[in-house]
């Protein structure tokens, strides 16, 4: 009963609250004194997949360390029961 309740205050807070989770608007494009005006915007256009692709990966990998510990564990634990 307790994991409903907290499973429902949770869902709550996030559907009440969700005008605070926007994200932050970019910046205002360079003034064109004195520049080129290439159009160029500051911080460049780097990619993210590469680095959303590793960070997936060492997650899941995190994950399945996590689970086999847990697993691991359990299986002890019944030994000594026994």
């Amino acid at each position: 009963m307790k994991t409903i309740f907290k499973i429902l205050l949770v869902s709550f807070f996030l559907l009440v609250f969700q005008f605070a989770l926007f994200a932050q608007e970019p910046p205002p494009p360079p003034s064109g004194g004195g520049q080129s005006g290439d159009g160029n915007v500051p911080g460049g256009g780097a990619p993210i997949g590469s680095g959303l692709t590793i960070m997936l990966l060492l997650g899941a990998a995190y994950g399945s360390k996590k689970l086999l510990n847990l697993n691991s564990e359990e299986i002890k634990n019944n030994n000594h029961k026994n």
